[in-house]
């Protein structure tokens, strides 16, 4: 007897949505392709990580709670961010705690939702097929990620199946590129000093693509290569994956 798909409702993201929407497509492609019934919520919102990291406490719960109801019917939830889906699994419990109601509902949504990386590689044990690219790519590890999710070694491992791909280490993988959500906006020298040493070290790996899990990172990233003349280029792992990595990078489609 073939086993249900799960039905799967991807979390857009702000970023995705309105910067770089081919992040969301290859996401479909590859959960997909990981056999996955995938669905894309119309009604999907900002997940308040912006209002939650300036302080804005009330903002933040009533959007967790319109996330919650949304995204209670699926299976799980997938998200193409590690920062978003930290929100979603570690601070929702956190700003709804106290509420009688909204705690417990927080806290199972947040033991199914996923960033995307992690749940291809952990849940779904997927590695893609018949996908090739001959170049070298250096891998940034973006905080949240890292940091509250525990992502490190599951990006490798599916970028790894893909034919014709290397990958040089990154010095600083682990250090922060300096984007930091709206902490460059309130701090645009250090925000900038920050990524002009990250922005060295991509170069200095010789690497033809830097990939990570954020949009946010990879913009700033991304932003400052350009600004330096460098001829890196960034994408979403995900769309490395999908197959979409000869395309426009991030900051070349316009």
């Amino acid at each position: 007897m073939t086993p249900t798909p799960p039905r799967v409702a991807l979390f857009v993201t702000c970023l995705v949505d309105m910067i770089r929407p081919q992040i969301g497509f290859a996401a479909i492609r590859a959960l997909e392709a990981a056999g996955c019934e995938v669905v894309v919520p119309d009604a999907q919102t900002c997940c308040g990580q912006p209002a939650l990291n300036s302080g804005d406490r009330d903002t933040a719960a009533d959007l967790a709670k319109r996330a919650i109801a949304m995204l209670e019917p699926f299976d799980h939830v997938v998200i193409p961010s590690g920062s978003c889906a930290a929100t979603v699994r570690v601070h929702y419990p956190e700003i709804l705690e106290h509420d009688a109601e909204w705690g417990p509902r927080a806290i199972a949504l947040a033991a199914r939702t996923f960033e995307i990386l992690a749940y291809l590689d952990e849940v779904r044990g997927w590695k893609p097929e018949g996908v090739a690219l001959d170049a070298t790519g250096t891998y940034h590890d973006s905080c949240s990620g890292l940091r509250e999710l525990g992502i490190k070694r599951q990006p490798r491992r599916l970028l790894a199946a893909v034919e014709g791909l290397s990958l040089a280490p990154l010095a600083g993988a682990e250090t922060c590129c300096g984007f930091g959500g709206t902490f460059c906006v309130k701090y645009p020298a250090i925000s900038n000093a920050i990524v002009a040493e990250k922005a060295t070290a991509i170069d200095a790996t010789g690497a033809d693509l830097l990939l990570a899990g954020d949009l946010g990172c990879l913009m700033n990233m991304a932003g400052k290569l350009n600004r330096e003349g460098s001829k890196v280029r960034a994408f979403h792992a995900v769309e490395l994956l999908a197959g979409m990595g000869d395309g426009p990078a991030i900051g070349e489609e316009a």
